[in-house]
């Protein structure tokens, strides 16, 4: 799996139990039904982007293309306006507008940086990317 093929990257199912022995997620709003980690969850045709995220525990690992700024930009909103808490699997892009945007300095977030690369799916090779998770802290 290389990023110029495709956009998606399942995340591994152990290092979601983790997350989600710790956050309790409710909702994944980037999913498909072979691939989805809650049982509430939006597929590409339901557009998470323009779903309401409301008072959930949302876990969300979006396409990572170009698209990603607007799934953080979304997080950020959800979080803020809707008081979901929001915890995101992204690569870590500390270079980017949608990280000074969205996550750097905010009082709000949390940022986990993972040590070594993550295996995506069935991947045998690891990410060709660093990569973190971001927590959008309710109050």
């Amino acid at each position: 799996m290389f990023s110029s093929q495709t956009d998606q990257w399942a995340t591994p199912q152990d290092f979601f139990d983790k997350l989600n022995e710790e956050f309790h997620f409710t909702l994944d709003p980037c999913a498909d039904e072979f691939n989805h980690k809650c049982d509430k969850y939006y597929t590409e045709e339901q557009d998470g982007l323009i779903q309401s995220w409301e008072k959930e525990t949302v876990f969300c690992n979006p396409p990572y293309g170009r698209e990603i700024g607007k799934w953080v930009e979304k997080a950020y909103a959800e979080n803020l306006v809707g008081g979901a808490l929001v915890v995101m699997l992204i690569p870590a892009r500390t270079d980017t507008k949608w990280f000074h945007d969205y996550i750097y300095n905010k009082p709000n977030v949390e940022i986990r940086f993972i040590k070594g690369r993550l295996k995506f799916g069935n991947s045998k090779n690891s990410a060709p990317f660093p990569s973190m998770v971001v927590v959008f802290k309710t109050k």
